[in-house]
């Protein structure tokens, strides 16, 4: 196992004589490998190691003994420990975030303070890997969502993408190493975990070799989005001088359709496969599309730009980031959206008897979802149907003159998934494979509103 991740690491030259690799250790098998591993690399080629633990304090005794064990380990090793604590139970309820976005935004924000100019290695491994794989094409992506998790990225290495956790396993037994057992990783919490453990054993009956093919397979898709990428970088520094792309139509729809798609991230807007094929187009035949709140994307087939036109030449748009807790982007009314795991609902729960609420299957959300108001064109193909409804239709003949201004409706980077008053949309209907939900309630005036 060790040859092969320094092969690994040095194809993606890793490691160098004079840095220091801070490992993130969580004191499971995977960061514990890493460490005995990345510490006798450390020998070979001359580079400093350090370790990091990031104590979440979620499982109270359980998170204690993973930070002792880590120590202990550092301090058998000789390797300088740090041990940092954090409160996400405090700061997912401040941001109205899960708790387990609330983990990962405080423990990545804790690896940047304590890595700068440093490297930072991660314990994902060839099985992680092939989970993400596989979480992408479930949820819809690209090539570059298929080929899985970078093993670079910024100070970020990854050097045991290529070892499966069963090699992971076989060596720390070899060399006698324990280690740790975060109980959460033994459930079916989260969509992860049901890939972990019912998909993925089914795909290795029909494929005993399943992870050791992934991994070449993620490597030869890495290999091919990187040639893409290299040809966008050729497109963007010919095309786009001045916040403008000018012969942007001149390109294959491929490099175009990135350019815009890496210029809209750089912005902080989301992208989709189905927002990128309508700005593909408006950039080759010229139009206008709205990307988000007042900024719209604007070309006339030979320049493309992002122009922010104002709410008196735009029907008013009105949007904001969707986030877990109230939402308000109308005054005396709010949408409330609260995020439950099924196993905490009953079944008569899912059946909106009194209208005054909406579930809907929150890992089925694409990308970034906002709020926001009624806008032209809307269009919701409901839950339970098999066809697609006008938005402007349900309206004029269900819902009363009075409301039809403050509708509320969510939208992720897909298209809408729900409408007050109206519903939510088929592709996020819970069904057996749910898990978490999002509940959507909209108040008014301090009563919760019929929806």
């Amino acid at each position: 196992m060790l040859d092969k991740v320094r092969q690994f690491a040095e194809k993606y030259n890793m490691f160098h004589s004079d840095c220091t690799v801070v490992c993130g250790l969580s004191g499971g098998a995977d960061s514990v490998c890493m460490l005995r591993a990345i510490w006798e690399l450390s020998a070979e080629i001359g580079f400093a190691v350090e370790a990091l633990h990031v104590n979440h304090c979620l499982r109270g005794d359980e998170s204690d003994r993973d930070e002792s064990f880590c120590r202990e380990l550092c301090r058998d090793l000789g390797i300088p420990f740090t041990a940092v604590s954090c409160d996400v139970k405090g700061y997912s309820a401040e941001k109205c975030i899960s708790c387990e976005e609330a983990a990962r935004e405080l423990r990545y924000g804790i690896f940047r303070r304590y890595t700068e100019g440093k490297l930072l290695a991660t314990a994902h491994n060839a099985d992680d890997n092939l989970e993400t794989m596989l979480l992408n094409l479930i949820r819809g992506t690209g090539l570059k969502g298929m080929a899985g998790i970078p093993p670079v990225r910024g100070n970020i290495i990854r050097p045991l993408l290529s070892v499966s956790r069963s090699e992971i396993e076989q060596y720390l037994k070899k060399i006698g190493q324990t280690y740790v057992t975060d109980s959460t990783n033994l459930t079916d919490d989260y969509t992860r975990n049901k890939i972990r453990h019912k998909i993925i054993p089914l795909m290795k009956e029909l494929n005993g070799s399943l992870t050791e093919t992934s991994v070449r397979t993620s490597l030869v898709l890495r290999s091919e989005n990187d040639l893409i990428e290299a040809e966008v970088d050729k497109a963007m520094e010919k095309r786009f001088q001045g916040g403008v792309f000018t012969g942007l139509n001149g390109h294959n729809e491929v490099i175009r359709n990135r350019c815009i798609s890496r210029f809209l991230l750089e912005k902080g807007f989301p992208v989709s496969r189905k927002r990128l094929e309508e700005c593909g187009r408006i950039a080759v035949n010229g139009g206008k599309l709205n990307i988000s709140g007042n900024y719209y994307l604007v070309s006339d087939g030979k320049v493309t730009e992002l122009k922010e036109i104002l709410p008196d030449t735009c029907n008013d748009i009105i949007s904001r980031e969707l986030k877990i807790g109230e939402n308000s982007i109308f005054p005396n009314a709010k949408l409330v959206c609260e995020l439950v795991n099924c196993e905490n609902l009953k079944k008569s729960d899912f059946v909106h008897k009194n209208l005054t609420s909406y579930l809907l299957d929150y890992d089925k959300i694409i990308g970034r979802a906002v709020v926001r108001n009624r806008k032209y064109g809307d269009k919701l193909r409901l839950s339970g149907r098999s066809f697609t409804s006008s938005v402007k239709k349900i309206i004029n003949e269900t819902i009363p003159v009075s409301l039809r201004s403050t509708l509320h409706f969510i939208e992720d980077e897909e298209g809408t998934i729900f409408g007050e008053k109206i519903g939510i949309a088929d592709r996020v209907s819970p069904d057996e494979t749910t898990s978490r939900l999002l509940k959507i309630t909209v108040e008014r005036e301090g009563m919760e509103c019929m929806i």
